[in-house]
Order: structure tokens, then C-alpha cells, then sequence
């Protein structure tokens, strides 16, 4: 099976009691909330990866004020002709604020919709663990950095 690891970073920015987030569309056109973020470029530093992500899917320049932690997963990913990888998702994640900018939808990427949302709301919304594991390092501050297991992790 094919080993393949993805490094990204995520941006939790939250202001007046509410959380920035974007609206990811798979491949399946399903659509779920997650942190504005994404992959990191060959080279680039996480800080940069973070920064830029944030600006292409919200619109908004996001400067980071801490590191909150990292997330791992690691899961059986589907490939083309029936074909399977061992995907390893390495997640960084920071705190960020808006320093500039206008809040808009990113435009040909993989999300489509950029919104604030009470953080009292979050459980209703349709969103990727990641969410809830952002809202959790921002709430907790684990000294060592590290996400709480998936489902142990409250919005």
C-alpha cells in the first residue's frame, strides 16, 4: 500500500465569541465547515502555509499570535482504480487574528463559502473533526501541543 503524508497548517481565529471558517467541498461536492487552512507548499515555512491559506479562502490577512498544537491522523484513503493509501494527516495549528483584508469566498480552490460563527453554534454545524479539535487547543492550551483524541474533544 502506498504511504502518503500531507502537512498542512490551520488557522483558529475567533473574535467576539465567534470562530472563522470556511466551507470545504470534497470531491463528492459534499459540503462541511473546517478551519481556513490547507497544505503546505514544498519549502514553505508553516507560518507562511497558514498565513496565505487563510487569505485565499476568507479573504482576510491573519497574523498568527500562538501555536496551539498539533493533530495527526492516520487512515486508509481511497485512490484511483480501486486502490488504497496509508494517508498520514499532519495538522498544524495556530491562533490567529484578522489584521486586514475583507471577508469574501475563495475563488477555484476547494472551499466556497468563508463565514463567522457563534462559537455556542458550532455543534450544529456540518464540519470536519478539525474544527472541533481547533476549538479544543484553543480552549485547552495542552502544554506539549497535543489534540485530544477525536470524540473527547467538546465545541
Amino acid at each position: 500500500m502506498k504511504q502518503q503524508l500531507r502537512v498542512a497548517a490551520y488557522a483558529v481565529c475567533i473574535r467576539d465569541g465567534q470562530i472563522l471558517l470556511a466551507r470545504w467541498v470534497a470531491r463528492d461536492g459534499t459540503r462541511r465547515w473546517t478551519l481556513p487552512g490547507g497544505g503546505m507548499d514544498h519549502g514553505e515555512d508553516p507560518i507562511d502555509t497558514v498565513v496565505r491559506e487563510v487569505e485565499e479562502e476568507t479573504g482576510y490577512r491573519a497574523g498568527i499570535t500562538a501555536l496551539l498544537g498539533i493533530d495527526s491522523e492516520r487512515r486508509t484513503h481511497p485512490r484511483g482504480f480501486g486502490a488504497a493509501a496509508d494517508f498520514h494527516a499532519l495538522r498544524i495549528v495556530y491562533e490567529g487574528r484578522v489584521t486586514g483584508g475583507e471577508l469574501r469566498p475563495e475563488t477555484g480552490g476547494s472551499t466556497d463559502l468563508a463565514a463567522w460563527h457563534p462559537l455556542d453554534g458550532v455543534a450544529a454545524l456540518d464540519r470536519v473533526p478539525l474544527v472541533d479539535t481547533g476549538i479544543g487547543l484553543w480552549r485547552d492550551r495542552p502544554p506539549a501541543g497535543r489534540a485530544a483524541q477525536r470524540g473527547s474533544t467538546t465545541t
